[in-house]
């Protein structure tokens, strides 16, 4: 008996996501059906999207990074029950953690963490639902980072690729402290930190009604 094959994910420079053996995808609008090669969009131009149809090469898109690309480090602010973890390098600006716990995500305000300013149960929640993998968290020396799950990518409205479960993400550096299991990938094609979303797609009003 052979065993399933790992689901992996290559950025092709300047070119799409070469996406290998993912079962599950899916959008806002439902499952979407799977082949065992996939190439992805993440020029931001394709007709047919999710999928490329190689408009990358028409206006020449570049994945490499941008001037004005955050600092990939990591900084840990602890507190009396639990230690949280953070790099802004690889954040997608998806809002989870401002909007709803903001009491200790504190938009322009420095230190932006205050860990004992609600309960662990609600920390916890709130950093679960970050998409990025930027944040993390520590409970007696004892750090939670991935999530247990199938691999499968989800098509974000008008942002960016949700990946989660584990796919492998090929010659590519994740960051200080970043999850292996879930990240976002930049599909507008206007991320200065490629191929992770960072939220321009919000600043260059990308639009995908098909999904």
């Amino acid at each position: 008996m052979t065993s399933e094959k790992k689901p992996s994910i290559i950025p092709a420079a300047d070119g799409p996501y070469l996406v290998k053996n993912l079962k599950q995808f899916s959008s806002q609008k439902g499952p979407i059906e799977t082949k065992e090669t996939m190439a992805l969009c993440r020029c931001g131009g394709s007709e047919n999207k999710p999928f490329c149809d190689g408009t990358h090469q028409k206006f020449g898109f570049s994945s490499s990074k941008l001037e004005g690309t955050p600092e990939d480090k990591r900084e840990t602010y602890p507190g009396k029950k639990i230690t949280i973890h953070d790099n802004r390098g690889i954040c997608s600006h998806a809002g989870h953690c401002t909007d709803g716990l903001s009491s200790v995500f504190k938009m322009k305000e420095e230190p932006w963490i205050d860990p004992d300013a609600a309960s662990v149960d609600e920390i916890v929640a709130t950093i679960k639902r970050c998409p990025s993998g930027a944040l993390s968290y520590s409970i007696d020396e004892t750090e939670y980072r991935d999530r247990e799950g199938p691999a499968g990518i989800f098509i974000s409205k008008n942002g960016p690729y949700i990946v989660t479960g584990g796919s492998e993400l090929q010659d590519t550096d994740l960051g200080q402290g970043a999850s292996e299991e879930h990240y976002a990938l930049c599909r507008c094609g206007g991320a200065k930190n490629k191929p992770f979303c960072d939220g321009n797609h919000w600043y260059n009003e990308f639009s995908d009604e098909k999904n």
